[in-house]
């Protein structure tokens, strides 16, 4: 037997079971009966194979080297037991790193960054998102069981959170398609500014507000944090999903930022995919390459201990943190499940090979949540008055009760 066949059978023997790998010609690796089925046209994808690099086999996928059969639940699984080692364990650093973080998230490379990924086509992301177009992780409380509805938890979550109350001035830095903004306005009666780098999602929130009749109440900017005018501060903060986008070596200048935008005692939240390993600024295996090309240019994974550590050298008191790593496996899950759901649609939108892309980056994202791979933190955090009278409480400094009885109200 040729010994790249037979190194490859016995690697899906011990392996993957599950997979059956058909080499060029046509002879079949395997198990007749698998649920996956990897076919190459070249014997060049299968080192990728042999030697765990499933980010570059993703990669030979969607320049059309690699065919994938099976549910995207199956080729996650496979993928996962070809890996060699923990993905979490590759280590970035020096000062070569901290300088290619800090020269890739200037305002200008941000902003074209973000476009790549956001500016896909709307219509594509309508596709497998909630009617809100919430692009975060969702929250799925006991008893629900729709994206739409683990998503409208989710706003609600962060602004019970935040305590918002009616009047207060809310920013939503990184507002996406608007669906925090909305829900703070229309549910909990704020003054409420976005900002985003896409112009799709700063013309299709503008068109919501408009249509909702919440013009005056509710606004959306095109615009960089790093220009945010400083004359007037705002009571609450969410950063939801934003601070992946500003790169370690800019956490300092975005934390500082938002420390000045807030008035003293008030409350931020900082929700975002923090990195599984202490030293990894993306993952191994070829899987950091991949996304970096073609789905979040310029993303950067940190730990949460940096996260906090970067928030307290910016003025920050963390006051509340949870995980809610499972909740975004689910729902990724979610989104891979609608997009699958939707293919011959998702096709007269977008090229094969961003779809490719895409359903690949899912489902692969779904599976690094559920492993511990990555994770989910939402950090609420007060700009201390530095006034021991201030506060619910003697010493609180802050708005925060320092007690969690307002999440258990209701």
């Amino acid at each position: 037997m040729n010994p790249i066949a037979a190194a490859i059978e016995s690697r899906i023997a011990a392996r993957a079971p599950m997979m059956a790998v058909c080499l060029p010609g046509g002879r079949c690796l395997g198990a007749a009966n698998a649920r996956v089925r990897l076919a190459v046209n070249s014997w060049a994808p299968l080192a990728h194979l042999i030697t765990g690099q499933i980010g570059r086999l993703a990669e030979d996928h969607v320049q059309g080297r690699v065919e994938l059969a099976g549910s995207m639940r199956d080729i996650a699984a496979a993928a996962a037991a070809m890996i060699d080692g923990d993905p979490t364990r590759a280590r970035h650093g020096g000062w070569l790193s901290a300088l290619r973080s800090r020269l890739r998230h200037t305002p200008s490379a941000d902003a074209q960054q973000v476009r790549f990924h956001y500016d896909v086509a709307d219509a594509f992301y309508a596709l497998w998102l909630d009617p809100r177009r919430v692009y975060s992780c969702a929250y799925w409380p006991a008893g629900v069981q729709s994206l739409a509805a683990a998503q409208e938890a989710k706003l609600d979550l962060v602004c019970r959170k935040l305590m918002l109350r009616p009047g207060e001035r809310f920013l939503d830095v990184g507002a996406g398609w608007g669906g925090l903004l909305l829900w703070a306005a229309e549910h909990y009666g704020v003054r409420a500014t976005g900002i985003t780098l896409s112009k799709h999602q700063h013309e299709f929130v503008n068109r919501l507000i408009g249509e909702r009749g919440l013009a005056g109440r509710v606004r959306i900017e095109l615009l960089d944090y790093r220009k945010l005018p400083e004359d007037q501060a705002f009571d609450k903060i969410a950063s939801i999903g934003m601070y992946e986008h500003v790169g370690r070596a800019r956490l300092g200048t975005y934390f500082s930022k938002l420390h000045r935008l807030l008035v003293p005692g008030g409350l931020l939240m900082n929700h975002g995919i923090t990195a599984g390993g202490t030293g990894n600024h993306e993952l191994g295996a070829g899987i950091g390459d991949f996304v970096e090309r073609h789905i979040f240019p310029g993303g950067e994974l940190l730990h949460v201990a940096p996260v906090l550590e970067a928030m307290t050298d910016a003025g920050w008191e963390m006051v509340d943190v949870e995980n809610l790593r499972p909740h975004y496996a689910r729902t990724l899950w979610a989104w891979s499940d609608a997009l699958d759901g939707q293919l011959a649609a998702a096709r007269a939108l977008t090229s094969d090979a961003t779809l490719r892309a895409w359903r690949l980056y899912l489902a692969g994202s779904a599976m690094a949540f559920e492993r511990g791979w990555l994770s989910l933190h939402q950090v609420l955090a007060v700009r201390p008055t530095g006034c021991v009278e201030d506060g619910p409480m003697r010493g609180a400094q802050s708005a925060y009760p320092f007690s969690r009885d307002h999440l258990c109200s209701r």
